[in-house]
């Protein structure tokens, strides 16, 4: 009898199933991630076949080339319609390939172009064993002060590992707003982050303090991804699914047919709103408001200062791409729910930035402290709800992003015996001894503090009108409050540098080559264009501001 069963059972295992569909994935809609991380692939066999005195040009170039070519390939599927009419859900339903997603991969391309200018500068310090030398430790792996490390030095050994690490960085960030289901956001997340506490580690001056950075980075980017991960799995719980469409369907109440494996959890209320909770903290860790910004200060200090700048531009851009798509595409029938929580948030991040700031003493946390303000500022749009919200966000991101690259460029001019001097005490007088670089770094701080005529004044009046006619008219308030408070230490640098006398041991500043002064070049025209003439970028970005479910 035994038998017979087992043979019955064999017989209906082996019926020939039903084919397993063959994926579909749009290879020309996700060229620019494919572009990207393709070179970071080729970058990291660089690494391995080609001699070590050539790698840093071959990985300079591959690096600058792949990201023109994905820009190239986000103008392109932007002018075949891919932002507007022709905007879909492609890779099987992973990728969202419209407006917004469009917008944002290509501020975060640019930006990225302009941020790896920075990590390939080698003219800042002084020539070191007949070597120049760039930001970066000579060997990673040694430990500091050792006889390695000196020998590394002695030899002329250069990390041009951190080329293939910043496009596999950039890869993460293309994907996370464009992400069209939980488990790419969440991938997408880990991509990008991991290469960026590595990034944070391996400063050449302080390496020290650039480690402790990077382990801070990393344990508390541990867990946000923690929070994200709890989240998607209580989000998947309550609507059966992780698609983005399929759970907004659920919130709406739109769906009638139930699994029956799901029937006890699926609509469980209590699932939706912590799980929205935690994938909420996830986000808001990423961009750094309060109070998940405890990591921006040590971190934007500790790390090497490109670094800092690549991370303070495209990490907000991905961050606040992916947190509008969730509130916009997925909870938009629990506004009720999120709209109060996030109010609350962005008035204590507005005004824990700009006041906290005040107290700076090191150039590089003031910034950190004013990017925490911009979050906050940021929120104001994202909290409007409406199409006027996310073209605010999505211009502001772009006007920001551009300021933050430049302003940290100039901070690497500026240095003494040690390396970069970035407490503000030995800013005093920069503007009677290098009147040039005070001009350019005053302009990027009356952007920061929103003054017309500058890319920062527009982005905040976008955010601010948005949230006046979305209801938000207390958040505005606040919002411009915090705003005077923030122009009060801006001007306060900007004092310093010119109505001080400067000090006979002051710090120089290096002269550098044409790649940092394309950076901070770009930066000031980025900045003075935005702020004349807005109207349209604008636009582009109000035609951009339609997410596709």
């Amino acid at each position: 009898m035994s038998t017979t069963v087992v043979h019955s059972l064999w017989t209906t295992a082996a019926e020939p199933i039903d084919k397993i569909p063959a994926p579909s994935v749009e290879y020309a809609q996700l060229a620019p991630v494919l572009i990207v991380v393709g070179a970071a692939v080729v970058g990291v066999l660089v690494e391995a076949f080609v001699p070590r005195k050539a790698r840093y040009h071959v990985q300079v170039f591959l690096t600058v080339l792949a990201l023109t070519a994905a820009f190239a390939a986000v103008v392109g599927l932007a002018a075949g319609g891919y932002g507007t009419t022709k905007a879909h859900i492609a890779a099987m339903g992973a990728i969202a390939v419209d407006g917004p997603a469009l917008f944002l991969q290509g501020t975060i391309l640019l930006a990225s172009l302009v941020a790896v200018f920075t990590f390939a500068e080698r003219r800042l310090d002084p020539e070191a064993h007949g070597n120049r030398i760039d930001s970066f430790a000579a060997q990673a792996a040694s430990v500091p002060g050792s006889d390695s490390e000196k020998a590394a030095v002695k030899a002329g050994f250069t990390t041009t590992e951190v080329f293939p690490l910043v496009l596999f960085a950039i890869t993460g960030m293309l994907v996370f707003p464009a992400a069209n289901d939980l488990l790419t956001l969440f991938v997408a997340l880990e991509v990008f982050s991991l290469p960026l506490y590595l990034l944070c580690a391996v400063a050449r001056r302080k390496r020290l303090m650039s480690q402790e950075a990077a382990v801070k980075y990393f344990l508390l980017g541990a867990f946000s991804s923690a929070f994200l991960l709890f989240g998607i799995a209580l989000l998947y719980g309550y609507a059966g699914s992780v698609s983005y469409a399929k759970i907004a369907d659920v919130v709406d109440g739109s769906v009638r047919t139930i699994d029956p494996a799901l029937a006890d959890t699926m609509g469980n209320d209590a699932l939706l709103l912590i799980g929205g909770a935690m994938i909420l903290a996830g986000l808001l860790f990423k961009v750094g408001a309060v109070p998940f910004h405890m990591w921006t200060p040590d971190v934007y200090q500790g790390a090497p200062t490109p670094v800092t700048g690549f991370m303070a531009a495209a990490t907000k851009v991905a961050a606040f791409g992916a947190l509008l798509r969730l509130l916009y595409v997925v909870l938009p029938g629990l506004s009720w729910d999120w709209r109060p929580v996030m109010w609350a948030i962005a008035i204590v991040t507005m005004l824990g930035g700009a006041i906290v700031a005040i107290t700076q003493t090191d150039i590089k946390r003031l910034l950190a402290y004013s990017s925490i303000a911009h979050a906050g500022f940021i929120l104001a749009g994202v909290i409007a709800t409406t199409p006027d919200g996310v073209s605010s966000v999505l211009f502001y991101l772009g006007a920001y992003s551009f300021v933050t690259i430049g302003a940290f460029a100039v901070v690497t001019l500026v240095r003494d015996a040690g390396g970069e001097a970035t407490h503000l005490s030995k800013w005093a007088g920069l503007g009677r001894r290098s009147p040039l670089v005070a001009a350019v770094f005053a302009v990027f701080l009356l952007a920061f503090a929103g003054i017309p005529l500058t890319s920062g004044f527009t982005g905040k009046f976008a955010v601010f009108k948005a949230a006046a006619d979305g209801g938000a008219g207390a958040l505005v308030v606040v919002g411009v409050i915090s705003s005077a408070i923030a122009a009060f230490f801006y001007i306060r640098v900007i004092v310093l540098m010119f109505f001080s006398e400067p000090k006979a041991d002051g710090p120089t500043v290096a002269v550098p080559s044409p790649l940092t002064m394309t950076t901070i070049g770009v930066g000031v025209a980025v900045t003075l264009v935005l702020g004349v003439a807005p109207q349209y970028f604008l636009d582009l970005a109000s035609q951009a501001s339609v997410f596709v479910r």
